[in-house]
This record gives structure tokens, sequence and C-alpha cells, in this order.
């Protein structure tokens, strides 16, 4: 089988062998729950309970506010005990539904589903969006919106992002190997809406068992195939895993449906399935809970809104106190100062680490050596755009294709001088999206 892959790239420690072998755990919260209004790009939405009401498992607690929206359902049966502002991962306050578990967990009873051969195009992306949907390989982009292309007849490819390139990260590849059928079920539901289109299961190669486990199950599907990746950093980043599945090439202006292409993640193709198929809300998702910092890595199927540190605790705590705790994976994620935070629909992991390399690391003069531009996946030079961003001088730092930096870390990580690229790139890129805005 041929292997797929783009150009640039690195290959860090994966750290993936500390959990990748343990089966997927469920985990019933015994805490209040937190779910932020905004788990998602676009509009937040907004409450529709008060304190002091009752709710159920499974019941709408906020409706989209608009199309770019997406609603957000109680994981636990409970009380609503406060609706006021608190910190998720990125450190800033969030307008949050805060429900008192009663420890219960009564259920709402979910209506009837027509098969799937029945349904029209409009009922499944509007079962989608009623489910609360969203990419949940980080973006959290409403999932209904990506489905509702102008012209479905021009979509090719329909694209299961199973790279998982992320060092660390293994709630894929636990989710391929325990419940690969879902997956594939998810994607005949996309697949019902793109006529024309095919469907790709994209693994890296550092899977073969998920590879094998795969070709044997659509063996007899004529539209559906696996594409065996080559195990690279980032390889499943959107842009890069389109060119290496299909040679088609998207840049910053552009969106997959562009290019004729529809990706999503495997969470995301699981939970798709389930709100057409079962009319379940999006109310759970997987989360790695890792590092040599803790006693038991392991994967757990988590209701949205548990507490961080309950995690931990499932995990049987910390081995040695970590300096460095990240939401996410040591590329992409973010830094945590504090363990308090809910887990949403875009939580992938809980990184901790006995050792903080990164703060201990002291830059120094740019050595011109262009190793960055050598593992840049957006084949640009990392080092003018940081000088643009360091300088403010935004205009350079446009023209000369800042813009298309998909903020992967590669740069930072290979960086001999041990220079913050990748930081000073992204707030470059912050300003000049806030500036467009403005405008």
């Amino acid at each position: 089988m041929a292997k797929f892959t783009f150009i640039g790239g690195i290959h860090p420690y994966d750290g993936k062998a500390l959990s990748k072998d343990k089966p997927m755990k469920a985990v019933l919260p015994k805490g209040d729950l937190v779910y932020p209004l905004s788990q998602h790009i676009g509009a937040p939405a907004v409450a529709l309970v008060q304190k002091g009401d009752r709710v159920l498992t499974g019941q709408k607690i906020a409706q989209a506010q608009g199309f770019v929206s997406a609603p957000i359902y109680a994981t636990v049966s409970g009380t609503v005990k406060a609706i006021e502002p608190r910190r998720v991962v990125t450190g800033e306050p969030v307008m949050s539904i805060v429900v008192e578990n009663d420890l219960l967990y009564e259920e709402v009873t979910y209506p009837p589903r027509k098969s799937l051969e029945k349904m029209s195009r409009e009922e499944i992306i509007a079962a989608v969006q009623e489910a609360g949907v969203v990419g949940m390989g980080g973006a959290g982009f409403p999932t209904h919106v990506k489905l509702s292309v102008k012209d479905p007849d021009q979509i090719a490819y329909v694209i299961v992002n199973c790279a998982e390139c992320e060092p660390y990260l293994t709630s894929d590849y636990r989710r391929m190997i325990e419940e690969p059928e879902k997956i594939i079920d998810g994607l005949k539901v996309i697949l019902q809406l793109f006529p024309k289109a095919r469907g790709v299961l994209a693994v890296e190669d550092n899977k073969p068992d998920c590879i094998r486990q795969f070709a044997k199950l659509v063996k007899e599907e004529p539209k559906i195939t696996v594409a065996s990746l080559k195990t690279k950093y980032p390889q499943g980043s959107e842009r890069q895993l389109i060119y290496a599945v299909t040679g088609r090439a998207i840049h910053s202006g552009k969106l997959p449906a562009d290019v004729g292409c529809i990706v999503d993640n495997v969470d995301t193709v699981v939970a798709i399935n389930a709100a057409v198929r079962e009319g379940r809300p999006l109310m759970h998702r997987i989360v790695t809970v890792t590092g040599d910092a803790v006693a038991q890595p392991q994967n757990f199927i988590v209701r949205i809104g548990t507490n961080y540190h309950e995690l931990i605790e499932e995990a049987g705590g910390f081995r040695t106190e970590p300096e460095k705790i990240i939401s996410g994976g040591p590329m992409m994620g973010f830094a945590l100062f504090d363990l308090d935070v809910p887990t949403t629909k875009t939580a992938s992991a809980l990184l901790c680490l006995t050792k903080d390399e990164v703060s201990a690391m002291e830059p120094s003069a740019c050595i011109n050596c262009g190793r960055c531009a050598q593992v840049c996946p957006g084949r640009v030079v990392p080092k003018l755009l940081a000088e643009y961003a360091e300088h403010d001088d935004l205009d350079a730092f446009v023209a000369h294709e800042g813009m298309e930096c998909c903020e992967c870390g590669c740069c930072s990580y290979i960086c001999p001088a041990k220079r913050p690229l990748t930081q000073a790139i992204k707030s470059a890129r912050r300003m000049v999206l806030a500036q467009r805005k403005k405008k």
C-alpha cells in the first residue's frame, strides 16, 4: 500500500506507549458539571435554563445563536446551580451553566429516528445541527455548517482524519481499535450527503492494526478506501492531510470544500453517526490522560462538563508533582495553571509532565540555519515571519504569507537556537485577523 505524505514535518517523540494499549474507560462525574456557552467557533449558545431548574441527561440547556453556533446538552441529571463566568483551559472566563450533579443520571427519552436511507439531505444536516456536533479534533467548527456546501456534487472526497499525529494522544487510536464500526457507519452517513464522493479512512502507518481492521471491514464497500499515511507530524493537519490523500493544495483563504473535500475527525464522525441514526446529542468525548507524571495513563469516555481534577483522580493521581500540565498535546495544546476547569466538546487530552523542558531553554540569536523553513508544512520562512511579528510589521507579515502558518509548532521544535517562532507568528496572525474583522 502506498504511503501518503506532504512536504516538511518533523518526527518528535510520540509518547503514545503510555496509554495506547489500555481500553477506554467510562467515567461518571461526581461533582458539579460546568458547561461553557462558547465551546465552538461562532456565536455563543444562549442558556435555556435558569438557576434552580432541574435538568435531565440529554436535555438541551443552551440554544444555538445563529447558523454558525451549536446547542449544548446536559450530560447528567441535577439542578442548575448558577449561570456565571467560569474559567476554561485558555484561562479566560466564559459564561457557563453550572449543574449540581444529583448522581441519579436520569435521562430523557430520545424520539425514534427514520432509517438513514429514508432521510433527506436536509433532515440529516438538521439532525447533526440539533445534536450540537462540532469539530472535535480541536477547532470546534459547527459540523452542520461544514456539511452545508453549496454544490454537493462538487465534493469528491470525504476524509476521516484518523492520523492522530499529535504526540501522546491515543484517544482516536482506542476508538479505531474498539469501535471501528461506529466510524465507518458515521462515514456512510456523510457519504449519503455527497453522491459523487468517495470515503477515505486516512491512518498513519504507525497504527498497522487499525489499517488492517479498517481494510477488512470496508473490503465490500466500493465507495470507501483506506489510505496509509506516512507517520510524520503534522500529518493530521487539515491542509496537509488533504494534500497527502488527494494531491490537492489549499491555502488559508479557502475551505476544504473549495477543493472538493470534507474532512472530519474520528470522534466527530462517531458523533454524527449517533446524532443521525440514534437521535443522541453530543454529550461524551474520549480524553487521553497521560504523561510521565500520571500514575495510570488511560483514555476515558468523559461526559462533557466534567472537571479535570476528577480525570486525574480516575488516572490514579500524580506519580510525581508535574512541572507542566497541558490541555491537548505538547505541540498545539494550552498550558494550564489550574486544573479546576471543565472538559468541553474540543477537549482531547490532559498531558502532565514531570519536567517543563521548554521553559528551561534559553533562546539565543538566530544562526540562519534554515531548518525552520525545511520542516515548515506551510512552505513559508518562519524566521522572517517571526521577525516581522516582533517588529509589528503586519504588512510584511502578510506579504510573506504569514497567514499560511498552521501554528503546528514544527519551527519552534526544530530551532537549535530555541527561539519561540510559533508563538510570535501566532500572535501576529491574531492581530491580522482582528484587523480584518474590524474592516
